[in-house]
């Protein structure tokens, strides 16, 4: 597939990914009682309202062309949008309120993934009344869109706040080791980049992101296929 197609692709699936992730945790809160996103003019499908310049422009960028630029496809991507503002205060239930809240990113994810590959059946099933070209880069597409959904569903799902697994742990705690865990969210996204991008270059053979991708992700991406009717990626 030529670049500018491969680079569509991509971006198509990671902007409608991120975007969704985003606007489920606003439609999540102001459902359960917080419409501070909507009186921020947050609680919108609009991907330009949740661009980050860092998490949604340059560092997927910046994987993409290292991507195409070496092994000439994309195999993953990573990227994060302005988080969606939540006032857990106003929440009927704070606590398991803000559970449901940051579940709803990463459901949003899993859904999605499953959804695109039901999708996959009508394109296969269309395929003899489209151009060629069309139909490659939409199963291409598909395939994109699972794999980014799948990955962007299982990083936030780790136990690291602000992430939203970080988040869901903190409702699920007792109240002094939620506490704990609470108080690393200042320092949260600096303990997730150290983690997961710098510690590797300094330590051999530690490799969380890999090991997400290989233990967490790819089976479940698996099983995202079985679940739409497809035997595998």
């Amino acid at each position: 597939m030529p670049w500018l197609g491969e680079i569509a692709a991509v971006a198509c699936a990671a902007i409608l990914a991120i975007t969704l992730h985003e606007a489920a945790h606003g439609y999540a809160a102001k459902w359960l009682g917080d419409d501070t996103a909507a009186q921020l003019g947050r609680l919108s499908l609009n991907p330009i309202r949740h661009v980050d310049p860092v998490g949604t422009i340059l560092v997927p960028g910046i994987l993409l062309a290292t991507q195409l630029l070496t092994i000439g496809r994309v195999e993953a991507m990573f990227g994060w949008a302005k988080p969606v503002p939540v006032d857990i205060w106003r929440l009927r239930d704070p606590r398991w309120g803000m559970v449901l809240v940051a579940a709803a990113g990463p459901a949003i994810n899993f859904a999605l993934a499953w959804g695109f590959g039901i999708a996959a059946h009508g394109v296969e099933a269309s395929a003899e009344s489209l151009p060629p070209g069309v139909v490659e880069w939409l199963l291409r597409f598909v395939a994109l869109s699972m794999l980014v959904n799948v990955i962007l569903a299982c990083f936030n799902l780790l136990p690291i706040p602000p992430l939203d697994g970080g988040r869901i742990l903190v409702g699920v705690l007792p109240a002094p080791a939620a506490r704990a865990v609470a108080s690393l969210e200042r320092v949260g996204l600096l303990l997730v980049i150290g983690l997961v991008f710098l510690l590797p270059m300094a330590v051999p053979g530690f490799d969380p992101l890999g090991w997400l991708l290989r233990e967490v992700a790819l089976p479940v991406l698996r099983l995202m296929f079985l679940l739409s009717g497809h035997g595998g990626p």
